[in-house]
């Protein structure tokens, strides 16, 4: 990553309430990311929805929270699975990547989940991280699994909106957080374990798979989490277990990095649905959400 952007610090918005930290023993998510811990809770895939409340799951714990704008938390779900991400399709209604479960609709007034796809060509996903619903409402999804660069088989799915399923990447070591432009042409994609953030067409002329170039390399912390567009094509990548997250223009030269006060578990961001300026980041360590004003690098939206 080509030169150092100013620094901002970001401003605790909210903390999960202690009465919803989970105080029982490590389940098997807990002992497998984070062995010899103890986890309240592990936020991540934010989204807002039309009303400006802000959604966020709880990977290990199957919960699903509403933050509404003056910061006041609701369980919204409880349920047997790992959600990892939830966002907004084309109608207004919710969806779910979870990791055990595999792509899920969720109905937020009936509390309850129903099953999308739960793999691809008679193989089940390997773990499902991250989604984002495209302009002309296509879903693109990441199925990580536990890949790495000694795995690199991690893999990037397209769920069109005629309900057919393509396999579009297959050999990313650990896709985590996705993203597309905001007119629909590129895909951002989190290698996270090769620290660097992909770019592709999103209808590449190729027959099979499409060109990918490293769009962003990091260095540090542990690599790309979530990634967030604005509406005016900035990028925000959340850099998992290194306290920050770095918002890059339109050509991919870093415009800001924005720290948080506490905690290093940086985990997914957003930008603000009714004021773009305002970058909500989700810090999993402590159970917090931070905002960052950017309007001052950006300038008036």
């Amino acid at each position: 990553m080509m030169g150092y952007p100013p620094i901002i610090v970001a401003e605790r918005f909210t903390r999960l309430p202690t009465e919803y930290h989970y105080t029982g023993e490590p389940n098997a998510w807990v002992r497998m990311t984070r062995p010899g811990q103890r986890l309240h809770s592990f936020l991540e895939g934010p989204c807002f929805d039309k009303s400006g409340a802000l959604w966020v799951t709880d990977v290990p714990y199957g919960r699903v929270f509403r933050i509404g704008p003056t910061g006041r938390w609701e369980l919204a779900l409880a349920y047997d699975g790992e959600p990892h991400s939830i966002k907004l399709d084309k109608n207004g209604g919710f969806l779910i990547a979870d990791y055990r479960k595999g792509l899920l609709r969720f109905d937020a007034n009936a509390k309850t989940t129903s099953l999308i796809a739960d793999g691809i060509n008679s193989e089940r996903f390997r773990g499902l991280s991250d989604l984002a619903v495209a302009p002309d409402g296509d879903l693109w999804i990441t199925d990580s699994g536990r890949t790495s660069l000694s795995d690199p088989t991690g893999r990037v799915l397209r769920y069109r909106a005629d309900g057919t399923l393509d396999l579009i990447l297959a050999n990313v070591p650990y896709p985590n957080g996705i993203a597309v432009s905001p007119n629909g042409s590129f895909v951002y994609v989190a290698a996270t374990r090769a620290n660097a953030v992909w770019r592709f067409l999103a209808n590449a002329p190729d027959p099979v798979f499409p060109m990918v170039g490293t769009y962003i390399q990091l260095s540090g912390g542990l690599g790309p989490d979530g990634l967030a567009v604005a509406d005016d094509g900035c990028l925000a990548v959340a850099h998992a277990q290194a306290g920050r997250a770095y918002v890059f223009d339109e050509l991919g030269d870093p415009i800001a990095q924005v720290r948080v006060p506490e905690g290093l578990w940086v985990t997914s961001l957003a930008f603000g649905g009714v004021n773009q300026n305002l970058l909500y980041i989700v810090e999993a360590q402590t159970g917090s959400i931070y905002q960052a004003d950017l309007s001052e690098l950006r300038g008036s939206k």
